[in-house]
């Protein structure tokens, strides 16, 4: 069952015309879905036009929907427990986080194409531009980071298919 938190807030005021959005969602014990939190996210990037913003890229909310997925099956997976999801979005890029109780910090594993399972924290860090993990004294938080635009090197190469399409990494710390 999902809390109803699930807030989009009017564009906050600022020095520019538009500055964050955001959308949050919470779940109690054993009540997160991958599904629901996908459901989330698609309403709130189809909310953001009407805001007065351009549309996310499709290949950005692509790789948004994947991240989310990968996040909270995660925090399922390895922290049972309440767990949460923040969007924000901002006229430079879409930043997700997920939250939960386990202060295990997360551990990218190699990708290993015969294993089964292992991979969401790998992919995760192949579609997006950053991702920071913090450890709390009741938790972590995951957060990754993606640009709505392209970085300069596409921009000056040509087209070239994002990393989540060539396989390549982006900016990892």
């Amino acid at each position: 069952m999902v809390i109803p938190l699930m807030k989009q807030a009017a564009d906050e005021r600022g020095t520019d015309e538009l500055t964050t959005l955001r959308c949050s969602a919470v779940w109690t014990d054993g009540a997160a879905c991958a599904i629901d939190a996908r459901q989330a996210l698609r309403a709130f990037l189809a909310h953001a036009p009407h805001t007065g913003r351009d549309p996310v890229p499709a290949l950005v909310a692509m790789d948004a929907e994947l991240t989310v997925s990968e996040l909270i099956t995660n925090a399922i997976r390895h922290a049972p427990g309440p767990c949460g999801l923040s969007v924000h979005l901002s006229s430079e890029e879409l930043t997700i986080t997920v939250w939960d109780n386990s202060t295990e910090p997360p551990r990218v594993r190699q990708g290993n194409r015969h294993r089964v399972g292992g991979h969401g924290l790998h992919i995760v860090h192949t579609v997006s531009d950053r991702v920071v993990s913090t450890v709390h004294a009741r938790g972590k938080q995951i957060t990754a980071h993606l640009r709505l635009a392209p970085d300069e090197a596409t921009a000056t190469s040509g087209s070239l298919p994002p990393a989540s399409l060539s396989g390549g990494t982006r900016q990892i710390p």
